[in-house]
């Protein structure tokens, strides 16, 4: 690993620590934890959060799953146990997943790991109340680029030939959230820092012009990706990347939702929405489920 990872990792960690200080998990909220996806139990575990007023388990609810963030070097699902719980509390099923991170996992082991955890969702829908045919995805940073690829995998037949893995039958996300992402890797000289030295962790080869195309969702984008609320804040440091999803977007023609979320009294910062302190973490997080709501549908549509 990087030294310039390992100072990362450091540095999220204590902000990750000052953010959640005092938050306990809410009473409402029933969560079913530390589940194996994969073989490997460390990496491969992941918790399912439902309210406890939609009633018995196998009661039908529609689901999110969270892809975390954490520059594809750190992070886990007790990072994002509060946010996961948070958003269960607006009425769904929340599944929240640790995956094999860089170097020690080069790519595509994230990507490998989500697909792993959707095909669990099939599996196990009817025990935990998982209402497939209403399904939704979150990622933020280094998990909303992980995000963007694995729909790209479900929606671009060419694409998905990369990977050797197959997504489940039948998978399609009625609407994805992607926040404060990044969606085009480009290592010329433009490149900072932080972007270089990361591939060098995640990409087999350092980041060839090859894996540079591979690993930039915004290039593998086609008319079938799913709906699309994404957002970015002022002083995030992808801000510039939310333009990039933008056009491919408008170029491909999906459906999307931008919010540039601008608070007039403090500079809102990369991924403030996990901030369950913070007003505008809830209005984010609010509309976000509430965009998911407009794709929501009936039983007796299905």
């Amino acid at each position: 690993m990087s030294e310039f990872s390992e100072k990362l990792i450091k540095d999220f960690s204590e902000a990750d620590d000052v953010r959640d200080a005092g938050l306990t998990e809410p009473d409402e909220i029933i969560a079913y934890k530390d589940i194996a996806y994969g073989a490997d139990e460390k990496w491969q575990v992941l918790d399912v959060s439902r309210p406890k007023a939609a009633g018995a388990q196998t009661n039908e609810l529609p689901v999110i799953v969270s892809v975390h963030g954490g520059g594809w070097v750190y992070g886990d699902k007790e990072r994002y146990r509060f946010y996961c719980m948070d958003l269960a509390k607006r009425g769904f099923a929340v599944v929240n997943f640790t995956y094999r991170l860089a170097p020690d996992f080069k790519f595509p082991a994230p990507v490998e790991d989500t697909n792993l955890v959707m095909q669990w969702c099939f599996l196990h829908a009817k025990e935990y109340g998982l209402d497939m045919d209403n399904l939704f995805a979150v990622g933020d940073s280094a998990g909303a680029h992980m995000l963007a690829i694995y729909a790209c995998i479900c929606t671009n037949g060419e694409y998905a030939k990369n990977y050797d893995f197959k997504v489940p039958e039948g998978i399609g996300f009625r609407a994805i959230a992607l926040n404060c992402g990044h969606y085009e890797v480009r290592l010329d000289a433009t490149a900072d820092q932080m972007t270089r030295e990361l591939m060098q962790d995640l990409l087999p080869g350092g980041g060839t012009p090859e894996e540079q195309k591979l690993v930039s969702p915004n290039r593998h984008i086609t008319g079938d990706f799913p709906p699309t609320f994404f957002m970015t804040a002022p002083k995030d440091f992808l801000l510039p990347q939310a333009q990039v999803l933008q056009l491919a977007l408008v170029v491909a023609q999906v459906d999307f939702t931008y919010r540039f979320y601008c608070d007039p009294q403090s500079s809102l910062g990369h991924v403030f929405h996990l901030n369950l302190k913070s007003e505008w973490a809830d209005k984010c997080n609010d509309e976000e489920c509430d965009y998911f709501r407009s794709f929501l549908v009936p039983k007796e549509e299905k």
